[in-house]
């Protein structure tokens, strides 16, 4: 059985119109201008305006505010517009030798609200800038670690373990018993659990400086007072 045939007018499809060529002109501003010249050889849709020019840039930097002048740099005032994207920090934002030192007295201060306000200190989140892949924070310095307070019965319930990885080699000891022991690993130990757990984390620890007694040898660094807004941190006696 002969399947019938489509017709001739029905096989041939309808020329598809020539795209509108599009000239790009660079200009002295930051950024580019983009003119359309919206002229086929073939034909011209209708309701269209062919003498339509677009410029594209972003601001100038003789406009921009003084405290916002610092997303620009001299060497990309010619460059592509990067006012209209995402800050990410360079390495010349995060420099160690640059950044803020601070002091902190333990001296009855509630274990984890303290251990809260210097880990938000070290990642930096108190920052406008702060970035969670980037390091960020600033130093901080504890000094009186044995001091450090605890509320309820953690004194004798709060239990620190650590193994040597042979077979029976767990040891178990309470917050009284470690605080006499090595008052310094308390502060530390609840510090590490609000960093980040990897490379950035380990990088950000180092930032944490806790010493017995209210002596430091980090006088050169001139450390000033850890800013502290929670108001229960103090322990009520």
């Amino acid at each position: 059985m002969a399947l019938p045939c489509a017709s001739s007018s029905s096989i041939m499809a309808s020329p598809s119109p020539k795209p509108y060529r599009v000239s790009l002109k660079k200009t002295p501003f930051l950024g580019f201008s983009v003119t359309e010249s919206l002229k086929s050889s073939i034909r011209t849709p209708p309701l269209i305006n062919t003498n339509r020019t677009f410029q594209i840039r972003c601001q100038d930097r003789a406009v921009i505010p003084l405290e916002q002048r610092w997303m620009f740099e001299e060497s990309e005032i010619g460059g592509p517009d990067i006012w209209n994207k995402t800050w990410y920090p360079k390495a010349a934002d995060h420099v160690n030798t640059d950044k803020t030192w601070y002091i902190v007295d333990a001296t009855d201060k509630i274990l984890g609200r303290l251990a809260s306000t210097i880990a938000i200190h070290i990642r930096g989140k108190n920052l406008a800038t702060y970035t969670p892949s980037v390091d960020m924070g600033a130093f901080v310095i504890v000094v009186n670690a044995e001091k450090v307070a605890v509320s309820g019965k953690k004194r004798s319930q709060k239990l620190y373990r650590r193994h040597s990885g042979r077979p029976g080699g767990m040891k178990v000891e309470t917050f009284d018993q470690l605080q006499q022991r090595i008052p310094e690993r308390i502060i530390e130990h609840a510090v590490r659990g609000m960093l980040p757990k990897g490379r950035l984390g380990r990088a950000l620890f180092n930032h944490l400086k806790v010493y017995k007694g209210p002596d430091h040898p980090h006088e050169a660094q001139k450390p000033i007072e850890l800013p502290i807004r929670d108001k229960r941190i103090q322990q009520q006696k």
